[in-house]
C-alpha cells in the first residue's frame, strides 16, 4: 500500500449548504473561492503550497453568517481568504454570498479555523 504524502499546506473551499446550487455552480464557485484566494496569498506560502501539490479541501458551512465568521478568524490570524459574491446570472439572486476561499497557508493554521466544519 502506498504512503499518503504528508501535506504541510492547503487550500480550505468553503461552500454555503443552505443555498440551493447545482453541482456545477458549486464547482464554479469553489473555484473562484480558489483563485481568490491564492491571488490574495504570500507568494512564499502560494510557491510551497504549488511545490508539494496544491492540496485543496473543500467544506461546508451552514449559512452566509458562518463564512463572515471564518473569513474574520483568517483575516485576523493573516490568512488570505477571499469571500464569493455571485453575480447572478445563473441560478441564484444577485450578490448572493456563496464561498469562502482560505490559504493557500499551513495546514495546521486553517485547521484551528475550519475544523470544526464537514467535507461537501
Amino acid at each position: 500500500m502506498a504512503v499518503e504524502p504528508e501535506f504541510r499546506y492547503k487550500q480550505c473551499l468553503i461552500i454555503r449548504n443552505d443555498v440551493k446550487m447545482s453541482c456545477g455552480k458549486r464547482c464554479a464557485q469553489a473555484a473562484h473561492a480558489s483563485i481568490g484566494a491564492y491571488n490574495n496569498a504570500d507568494k512564499a506560502l502560494s510557491k510551497a503550497w504549488i511545490s508539494e501539490g496544491q492540496k485543496k479541501v473543500v467544506l461546508k458551512a451552514n449559512d452566509e453568517r458562518t463564512l463572515h465568521e471564518l473569513r474574520v478568524i483568517a483575516e485576523r490570524s493573516g490568512i488570505s481568504h477571499s469571500l464569493i459574491q455571485d453575480a447572478g446570472m445563473t441560478e441564484i439572486p444577485p450578490g448572493t454570498i456563496t464561498a469562502l476561499g482560505l490559504g493557500p497557508a499551513r495546514s495546521e493554521d486553517l485547521d484551528k479555523i475550519t475544523g470544526n466544519l464537514t467535507l461537501l
